[in-house]
């Protein structure tokens, strides 16, 4: 697999471009301006174990990004899809030539909820291109971020974006619901939110110049607080230049509930400079408090044996932490080391005792660097209307 793998026009106007193209950094006065619009100072990130109304997912599109592994990796997204059809409604996106192909594809179990919609895609990584949704009593809008292909124009791992950086817009508009341009420039990968106004980021993704050029860390921060209604950011340092997503925190570090976290720790064989990540992760989140001062319990899940997986190469993405909540259910990759498949079965099963755990075998999708979370993006339900 090359290092390139891994991650209808707008009709929103100047204010649903690339931050890239509005200047060095987009001015405060203007994401003030758009929050009092909006209202989105009412509105917060949930967490993901909230209602969900649907799932959201991608069809790949591309050769050129996935050369002959495009089917098989069809495949794997085809799998998640139906397994989390068990639980809630799943949308599949999918240009209007292949929505055929991905219908046939996805259709087997008809008795399941998923529809194929026809919105111009270039790869299968919608919780990064998608929109971040923030809720809020009776209400939900969806924050567009504005994706840039993960800011890697002009390096290896360049490949293209401009129907996926359309696609949030296009796809809020689709479902009627309300769009707020963010303030600055990120994905849903790079975000992860207790619901109780914390978030967990890491500098190496969010701040830095191929995102956010001319923007301290204390200047992103703000536009993230200011977009999706956060009281807190605790920040990781993360690692820059090492993947394609300059370590996203999805892959990292998850709430499982308010002040409870997950920890990705690399199973043997790791790189070890991914080690190093874990390490400091971890003495970060050890000395954090979160939105409401609570101090975090931490519970470690370990990787796989890198040596015994099914998949391999240095993109490929061994961490059960990628996995995805739905209604009911917690949607976890399995690898094919048994004892660490069942490991991360058990922590994941007492981390959400209210739900169903499902294993999917996602090798194709993780040999592109990513996971179920990265595949996948949730469309929350509002919070009940104050009385």
């Amino acid at each position: 697999m090359p290092s390139t793998t891994r991650r209808r026009l707008l009709r929103f106007g100047a204010a649903a471009l690339p931050l890239a193209a509005l200047g060095p950094a987009f001015p405060a006065t203007a994401q003030a301006d758009a929050t009092r619009e909006t209202g989105a100072a009412a509105l917060r990130m949930p967490a993901e174990t909230g209602r969900h109304l649907r799932t959201y997912m991608a069809w790949p599109a591309l050769s050129s990004v996935w050369d002959s592994k495009l089917d098989a990796v069809r495949g794997d997204i085809a799998d998640v899809a139906y397994e989390i059809s068990r639980f809630e409604p799943v949308v599949v996106l999918a240009r209007p030539g292949q929505a055929a192909e991905a219908r046939h594809r996805c259709g087997r179990g008809a008795h399941h909820a998923i529809d194929v919609i026809e919105i111009a895609n270039d790869d299968l990584w919608i919780r990064d291109f998608g929109p971040t949704f923030v809720v809020g009593p009776g209400a939900v809008a969806g924050v567009d971020t504005h994706f840039n292909g993960w800011g890697k124009t002009g390096t290896p791992y360049a490949q293209p974006f401009a129907n996926d950086a359309a696609a949030a817009a296009v796809l809020l508009d689709e479902y009627q619901v309300r769009r707020i341009p963010a303030g600055f420039v990120g994905e849903g990968g790079s975000l992860e939110a207790d619901g109780e106004g914390t978030l967990l980021a890491t500098i190496s993704s969010l701040v830095n110049a191929n995102r956010n050029p001319g923007m301290s860390q204390d200047q992103v921060e703000q536009a993230v607080k200011a977009a999706l209604g956060i009281d807190k950011v605790i920040w990781v340092p993360g690692l820059a230049g090492q993947d394609i997503t300059d370590c996203h925190i999805d892959c990292l570090a998850r709430f499982t509930a308010p002040g409870r976290v997950i920890l990705d720790k690399p199973g043997a064989g790791a790189d070890r400079k991914w080690v190093a990540v874990y390490e400091e992760t971890k003495r970060a989140l050890e000395s954090a408090t979160d939105a409401r001062g609570r101090s975090l319990a931490i519970t470690e899940l370990p990787g796989p044996d890198r040596r015994s997986i099914r998949g391999g190469g240095a993109e490929f993405l061994a961490s059960y932490t990628n996995y995805f909540t739905a209604n009911g259910a917690v949607i976890a990759p399995q690898f094919g080391d048994g004892p660490a498949d069942a490991l991360a079965r058990a922590i994941l099963q007492a981390a959400y005792p209210g739900h169903r755990l499902v294993q999917v075998g996602i090798d194709n999708i993780a040999a592109g660097g990513g996971g179920i979370h990265c595949a996948t993006q949730s469309h929350p339900a509002a919070t009940p209307p104050e009385v």
